[in-house]
């Protein structure tokens, strides 16, 4: 087997966490590689990528400081103005308003394609070795850092190894550290979709008993009959449903959507085709297991509801980035124990806080029971009446 030169870090996982994990660790002057088993598919403006984020002001924040917010927003990067969320079984909506928060907008729905390729494309300016196809099969964990073995025979020495690489994480296996899965029995249902109703820069979100559906405001790209209709759908269900809904002819899929919306939305045509993929919550037991940091869907994955997923993710990564600059000024070691212990307490506590925060809410509202059916859409109204809550619900989500 061949062996490089030891790193300071190498990252598992190149998708938008793992890039980003590797972007700012090399912005900070460190030596960096990232492994990844397959390169990315260049992001092309006449596909539209169904997989969509909620993004948050800070982590737009992030990739702004690290020269890749502006290509994105450049690219397709819908500005969202007004959040709605409201009970089927009835009360008030809870509304936030960017006018009444005094923001510019509270966040922007980007696609999964265009970030991973704007972050590849800065990777080498950057300095990150790139390792793809190549895949993490074994783990040594030293005194001073660690050994990663490739699958193409490649040995790489590092003071820190970061696990980026989803929810079936290798490397956090390699590590030993265990991710309990709690399994929902539900599907979270994706496609592009046109209103007849404009969507207002508004994100909507209507629960249901069989769970929440949401639809996020999509940029139509200059195409007038699309223009402040389009919109991304995520339709959580029950498993049998979401196959059946899958399967359904457009049409009756179409009115099945606006009758979930409560008519809110007007009627709505198909503009992509269907998928879904399962739900669950999964956290690993710790963050960190000697040199190992685990970030992301590798530490945690959560129910979509908020859509907080990639954005908890990212927040690994701004913590860790804060760590290394802390550790940078004081003239101290990147990868002492009792560093890297507090970044994953503080970490782990906030993402299963998070975690179960959100699947509460969905079980509260995904069911038909009396007495949360009594309750909860007045607790939405009352949260939205109360503007000081309001504005904290708002600014926890946001990050700032």
């Amino acid at each position: 087997m061949s062996r490089r030169g030891q790193l300071d870090a190498v990252v598992a996982g190149g998708g938008v966490v793992g890039a980003t994990a590797a972007l700012a660790l090399a912005r900070a002057g460190l030596q960096v590689a990232l492994v990844e088993a397959r390169p990315p598919a260049p992001w092309r403006r006449e596909s539209r990528d169904l997989r969509v984020y909620a993004f948050a002001p800070d982590n737009a924040a992030l990739l702004r400081e690290l020269g890749v917010w502006p290509q994105v927003a450049a690219c397709r990067a819908q500005p969202y103005r007004g959040m709605r969320v409201w009970d089927a079984a009835g009360g008030d909506p809870l509304v936030f308003d960017a006018d009444v928060l005094g923001q510019p907008q509270l966040g922007w729905i980007v696609e999964n394609a265009l970030l991973v390729d704007a972050l590849w494309q800065a990777l080498p300016a950057a300095g990150v070795r790139l390792h793809c196809p190549a895949r993490v099969e074994g783990l040594e964990q030293m005194d001073d850092g660690v050994r990663l073995r490739l699958d193409d025979g490649l040995q790489l020495e590092a003071r820190l190894a970061i696990a980026a690489d989803g929810g079936q994480s290798a490397l956090r296996q390699l590590a030993g550290i265990a991710a309990p899965q709690h399994d929902y029995h539900q599907r979270g249902l994706v496609a592009f979709v046109a209103s007849s109703a404009p969507h207002r820069d508004t994100c909507w979100q209507r629960f249901l008993a069989t769970g929440p559906v949401a639809l996020l405001p999509f940029a139509a790209d200059g195409d007038a009959g699309l223009e402040g209709h389009l919109g991304s759908i995520v339709w959580t269900l029950p498993e049998a449903e979401a196959q059946r809904l899958l399967q359904a002819p457009e049409a009756e899929f179409e009115q099945a959507l606006s009758i979930a919306f409560g008519g809110e939305l007007g009627d709505f045509t198909l503009q992509s085709p269907r998928a879904a993929f399962p739900l669950r919550r999964q956290l690993a037991d710790t963050q960190v297991a000697g040199r190992v940091l685990l970030v992301g869907d590798a530490a945690h994955v959560m129910h979509p509801l908020a859509g907080q997923g990639v954005n908890h993710g990212l927040r690994d990564v701004a913590a860790l980035r804060a760590l290394v600059r802390t550790a940078q000024a004081q003239g101290g070691d990147i990868a002492a124990p009792a560093r890297l212990a507090r970044w994953a307490r503080n970490r782990r506590s906030e993402n299963a806080l998070g975690a179960y925060a959100f699947e509460a809410i969905n079980r509260v509202f995904s069911n038909d029971a009396l007495l949360p059916t009594l309750v909860r859409g007045h607790a939405l109204g009352l949260a939205g009446r109360l503007p000081p809550l309001a504005r904290a619900l708002w600014r926890h989500a946001a990050g700032v």
